[in-house]
């Protein structure tokens, strides 16, 4: 089985630490790494802190973090700063993007360079040696850089672009670097969750592949069913699956010695706490 890649997330904003906004990129984000398989271990936010986003987005690379994925930090105002700790960080200097702002001259319809304002000029300037690829929704690019073994990828902060960027480029890159895929199962069973927990313990003891999770928050009441996901990993769709059945009839297996049954669940997902 390809080793699944370790990512950490970075929300970039004092906004986010203030609560003025909510990190909805990251909720977001989580979901589609899981999904492709990648082993999300850490999500951070960030103070518009120049020295501090250097430090911490270092500390991911010495930790050999195979994809870093940063968000926010990219607009036209003094503390948008991203781009310029990323320079820093990868020993680069900052440039002005040529090709980026051809494609922002061609979306206002801008007959001479001199016609590109300074805030366009912010949000076309790269580290050097970047790829970059345009913002179809948007301004800021999507940037990419490495650092030693890691792969850091800069995403703007408005949720409708960040997704934009995100499956068309990121996700892309996961897919065609790392073979791992998943399958997910939610299912009801009538315990409490000190009851279900022990056997969840024992499946995923079992099967390494698998996590397990009980939302308590989602029952209604104690005669309600203790919704379950199972959520599984493999080197592909065909193995992720039989490694979820697998484990689905050990979990059902340990649930009927207790007396109960498992069902499964057909409705669409939430979760909560």
């Amino acid at each position: 089985m390809t080793s699944a890649p370790t990512v950490e997330l970075f929300a970039i904003g004092t906004e986010l630490i203030l609560g003025l906004i909510q990190d909805t990129n990251s909720y977001w984000l989580a979901q589609q790494i899981a999904q492709l398989g990648g082993q999300l271990r850490r999500v951070t936010m960030l103070r518009d802190d120049r020295a501090e986003m250097l430090r911490v987005l270092n500390d991911a690379v010495e930790r050999g973090t195979d994809v870093i994925i940063t968000t926010g930090g990219l607009g036209p105002t003094p503390d948008d700063m991203t781009v310029e700790v990323v320079a820093e960080l990868i020993g680069a200097k900052t440039i002005i993007h040529e090709p980026t702002i051809a494609f922002y001259m061609q979306r206002r319809n801008l007959k001479s360079r001199e016609e590109v304002t300074p805030n366009l000029v912010k949000m076309a300037t790269i580290p050097e040696g970047a790829e970059v690829f345009f913002n179809p929704v948007g301004w800021a690019p999507c940037i990419k850089v490495r650092k030693n073994q890691s792969v850091i990828f800069i995403l703007p902060g408005p949720p409708r672009e960040m997704e934009a960027l995100f499956t068309r480029y990121v996700a892309e890159f996961i897919s065609a670097n790392y073979q791992i895929k998943t399958a997910k199962q939610r299912v009801l069973v009538h315990m409490f969750e000190s009851e279900a927990a022990p056997l969840m313990q024992k499946v995923m003891q079992r099967f390494p592949g698998i996590y397990l999770k009980g939302y308590v928050a989602l029952r209604a009441s104690a005669d309600h069913a203790l919704p379950i996901d199972l959520f599984a990993r493999g080197s592909d769709a065909a193995d992720a699956q039989d490694v979820l059945a697998a484990a689905l009839d050990y979990f059902a297996e340990l649930v009927r010695e207790k007396g109960k049954q498992v069902e499964l669940y057909e409705g669409e997902l939430e979760t909560q706490g």
